[in-house]
């Protein structure tokens, strides 16, 4: 599939968005006004509160460019830590000294992004930012050792693509798979500047790292390269924190027994002691998209022993208070949940819930992450939800929410109906999804219900305001309900629910669904007449295999998605993480993949469907996006194709990001109007 005379007919057959946007001729101007107030919000990447509790730094976009701002704690103060030079730069990832004075970022002008700079400003001062060191390629995660003396990342030297799966793969030419591979490690700088250290070696991929308490060690999550597809296969490691020191092996998730067998880890913390390393391990289907239990291993290596079985949250975020405490940030019952754990030799008890939030949350180091200051008595991250655009939130860590100390966004009001939490029970299971209400809505109307899948499927639907992208809840804006599950599969009900669909990818999770479904028509005026489907990455998948089963969705928008697993585990590039989900290769178990293409059941489809994808999307190329709009087209299913040109799993480009909401906001309203 990936000979290029092969794919030369389908290609011209297909719409091909270029570089500039080609948007639709006709366009709603109820649409054009969605999406140009969506554009307006001001996305903040990242939240980063100085140790000493008493300044903020984060990170905002503004006119299309991030700039790092600092405050006082409180929000006040606000201002630029640097002053605008070139229009074209972008700062970003955002580190505060132990001293609570220095605060480093990066800065990328020009050239695409590729030339950056580690540049470190004085925040107690108004003077210009001071150069540590250019860093040609990618680099990211800043993290100061705990004695202050360097800043410690993520580079990968001369790079030349962002160092995650999710972007643009390099286009596929030449001899496959024996070009030089770029390799991320981890780095560090002398807190005066200079030369680079690299400190990890070049055979080995880093995905993350954390110093020790001393500051001579450093624990990383590392595997071979390619990086992009090894992640599912990463081992820990330990070594000391210079240049050419020897790693060693702390753990093998493939060696180990029990219940971490096989499984991926993520987010290695040293405890205060420096005795143990924990981490949170679990059947996670990508990087970054954190959830499991967490587990904890001596720092010389061992067992590993799981602290947390068969609690009903998932912790996504982690980090010790003391040897004897955790503070977890996780997610229940589709809520962003932050609760303090009692640490035994070989168990953690969850001791106390602090708060429940309706929310997403973070501070831009990981998903769900959050700052605190040294003494763990403040907190900082970044909020939003269906009913409030992005801010800034601040405060005591304690029983009570910290509150909004920016007003960034605070003009935006939401432009659809009213978020409220579904549950229901199905074939033993308890399940949860979010239900938004059409705008203005109406109880004596009848509405359409567009359903919309996540992605994943190790992952979870939270509130959060919408950017403009691919995603559900503007369709709510322009009268319809939106219907977002967590079925099996999903985090936050534990881990057996993340594993409970295993070897069955699109039964179980529909049936769910589909009980999601009839629990809202039963109280809401809901026409099971009209009812649309969409999803992202595994959501496009479902919206491609869900019409194979069931005749109840009347039209569909499938991103990204997934229509051969047979032949998908030959196209990808992250064919690792597959086996932990299918029980075996597709040369192994080929029926365990056949069962849940939806190409193997394409004549059931009747649903008009619009496909769109990226032309270098590396996690669900666009070959498949090919074979199955091929497949409806042949049988006379309206349907239409739509692939964007230099764009990966994520896209990246504003244009093309506007483009593809604005198509789906329109099929929908072709094919299934929210007006009789």
């Amino acid at each position: 599939m990936r000979h290029p005379t092969r794919l030369l007919p389908l290609l011209m057959a297909a719409a091909i968005v270029p570089a500039v946007q080609a948007k639709p001729t006709t366009v709603d101007p109820r649409i054009e006004q969605l999406l140009t107030e969506l554009g307006k919000v001001r996305q903040i990447s990242a939240v980063q509160l100085s140790p000493d509790g008493n300044q903020l730094a984060w990170v905002v976009r503004t006119n299309g460019k991030d700039a790092v701002e600092v405050a006082k704690a409180d929000g006040s103060d606000a201002h630029r830590v640097s002053a605008v030079k070139n229009g074209d730069c972008n700062e970003s990832e955002i580190a505060w000294a132990p001293d609570s004075h220095h605060l480093a970022f990066l800065s990328s002008c020009g050239a695409g992004g590729k030339q950056k700079d580690l540049l470190v400003v004085d925040a107690s001062t108004r003077e210009s930012p001071r150069h540590m060191a250019s860093l040609p390629g990618m680099a990211q995660d800043l993290s100061w050792s705990p004695d202050g003396k360097s800043v410690g990342f993520l580079y990968v030297p001369n790079g030349t693509r962002r160092a995650s799966a999710v972007y643009a793969a390099r286009p596929a030419a030449g001899e496959i798979g024996v070009d030089d591979l770029e390799v991320q490690r981890v780095a560090a700088v002398d807190a005066a500047g200079g030369a680079v250290h690299l400190l990890t070696a070049a055979d080995t991929y880093a995905y993350e790292f954390a110093w020790s308490p001393d500051g001579r060690r450093i624990a990383y999550i590392g595997a071979l390269p390619p990086g992009d597809n090894n992640w599912w296969v990463a081992k820990l490691y330990v070594q000391n924190a210079q240049a050419d020191a020897k790693a060693s092996v702390v753990l093998d998730p493939s060696t180990v027994k029990g219940s971490l067998h096989g499984l991926q880890i993520a987010l290695p913390r040293w405890s205060p002691d420096g005795k143990r390393i924990a981490f949170i391990g679990g059947l996670m289907s990508d990087q970054g998209s954190t959830g499991g239990d967490i587990y904890a291993v001596s720092s010389s290596g061992g067992d590993p022993v799981n602290f947390t079985p068969d609690i009903r949250v998932t912790p996504s975020w982690f980090t010790w208070l003391d040897d004897q405490q955790w503070l977890v940030s996780q997610i229940s019952n589709g809520q962003s949940q932050v609760a303090t754990y009692a640490v035994a030799a070989d168990k953690a008890v969850a001791t106390h819930t602090l708060f429940t939030l309706p929310a997403t949350i973070g501070d831009g180091s990981a998903w769900m992450g959050l700052s605190l200051s040294a003494d763990h008595r403040k907190v900082a991250f970044e909020q939003s939800s269906y009913a409030s655009a992005p801010e800034v939130y601040a405060g005591a860590l304690g029983d009570t929410p910290p509150a909004a100390v920016t007003t960034i966004n605070a003009a935006f009001k939401p432009g659809w109906g009213k978020a409220e939490s579904v549950e229901w029970d199905n074939e033993g299971r308890h399940v949860q999804g979010w239900l938004l209400y059409p705008a203005n809505y109406d109880a004596k109307k009848s509405y359409p219900m567009i359903v919309t899948v996540h992605g994943g499927p190790s992952a979870a639907v939270l509130p959060r305001w919408p950017s403009v992208g691919f995603g559900g809840v503007p369709f709510s804006a322009l009268g319809y309900f939106v219907f977002m599950p967590n079925p099996r599969g999903s985090f936050g009900q534990g881990e057996a629910y993340v594993q409970a669909n295993r070897k069955d990818f699109g039964h179980g999770d529909l049936r769910d669904i589909l009980a999601g479904i009839d629990t809202i028509e039963k109280k809401l005026p809901v026409d099971d007449k009209r009812l649309g489907l969409t999803g992202w990455s595994y959501g496009g998948f479902m919206s491609m295999f869900i019409p194979t089963q069931t005749q109840r969705f009347r039209a569909v928008v499938a991103g990204a998605g997934i229509a051969n697993w047979q032949s998908y585990y030959g196209q990808n590039l992250i064919d690792q993480w597959m086996v932990p989900f299918f029980g075996a290769s597709v040369y192994d178990d080929p029926a365990v993949y056949a069962k849940s293409s939806p190409i193997n059941f394409i004549k059931q489809v009747k649903a008009p469907t619009l496909v769109v994808v990226g032309d270098r999307d590396a996690e669900c190329p666009a070959p498949q996006s090919f074979e199955y709009w091929h497949a409806l087209r042949a049988q006379g299913v309206p349907t239409s194709l739509v692939v964007y040109p230099n764009e990966g799993h994520h896209f990246v480009d504003p244009d093309h990001q506007r483009d593809v909401l604005q198509r789906a906001l329109m099929w929908f309203e072709k094919y299934l109007p929210a007006s009789k």
